[in-house]
């Protein structure tokens, strides 16, 4: 096996998973090694040096992992956006669509003040659908987004054109093609 030298490297593939014609891009392996996850830290980081953030919002749940790292470099606070009924004090929510059916994310109430400027993390762009609920979210609580950040991007699933829509600066570290 050749030493890995990039992020996308380090991503893998899992063929027909949940179901038949999905390649599954599994960050766990990326996640797993220092030098990987080190490296995605870093590149994730790159394009805001110098830039006022206030504030990483990650997206649940392996936006958490990332988020949690990247806000501990920035010395900043980390916010989890999270799916229906999994935090403990007033949230306030936003339906999404899936790719079959709905789904809820929410973000506690006073977990942005109006003006901070917030990154918002995630491992994986598709088609825009959880980022989008989620920057509705903080921008409901008076939160600025600084940009849109992923390990991966799904260029045919439309995510990017989604965010880039709403206004959306979006940073991509790596793409694959196919769902």
């Amino acid at each position: 096996m050749t030493k890995p030298t990039s992020v996308r490297d380090y991503v893998r593939t899992i063929v027909d998973f949940p179901h038949e014609g999905i390649m599954f891009r599994d960050v766990t392996t990326l996640f797993g090694d220092a030098r990987g996850f080190r490296m995605a830290i870093d590149q994730l980081l790159h394009p805001y040096a110098g830039m006022r953030i206030d504030k990483v919002a990650g997206l649940e749940a392996r936006g958490f992992i990332l988020g949690g790292a990247i806000a501990h470099q920035l010395s900043v606070g980390f916010v989890p956006v999270r799916k229906k009924g999994k935090l403990p004090a007033a949230t306030v929510s936003q339906e999404y669509k899936l790719e079959y059916g709905e789904a809820v994310l929410e973000i506690h109430s006073d977990a942005i003040q109006p003006g901070e400027r917030v990154l918002v993390v995630d491992d994986l762009l598709a088609t825009g659908g959880t980022a989008e609920a989620g920057v509705q979210l903080i921008e409901r609580l008076g939160g600025e987004i600084v940009s849109c950040a992923f390990v991966i991007e799904l260029p045919e699933l439309g995510g990017r054109k989604v965010l880039e829509a709403m206004g959306m600066d979006v940073h991509a570290l790596c793409a694959f093609e196919g769902h």
